[in-house]
């Protein structure tokens, strides 16, 4: 992941997300079909960017670091595909929490 933190920095308050992959077998050992699973809400922060300025000129920081887990809304982010892996370009403000280790 450090790579792709230093090929792509994300501008101004937007956060590079990796998604959790979702559960393709059952705890059985069935396969589960595409459409039946659901859609992760969850991710990995990849990079952040600096910050929104305010007003008055001043930089606000993220509220979120590299390494964060966090949770998603269920629609939005931009896709952006690198090194045949997805990732997602998020708002800091779109960020609906972040998960305690």
């Amino acid at each position: 992941m450090a790579s792709i933190a230093r090929r792509l920095i994300p501008l101004f308050d937007r956060v590079l997300i990796e998604r959790f992959v979702a559960e393709t077998k059952s705890k059985g050992g069935i396969m589960i079909p595409e459409k039946a699973q659901g859609k992760i809400q969850s991710g990995t922060v990849v990079a952040v960017g600096p910050g929104y300025r305010n007003d008055k000129g001043e930089v606000v920081p993220t509220t979120v670091q590299t390494g964060d887990k966090v949770l998603l809304p269920e629609y939005g982010g931009t896709k952006v595909e690198i090194e045949d892996k997805e990732y997602y370009l998020f708002r800091d403000s779109e960020i609906l929490g972040k998960w305690q280790n």
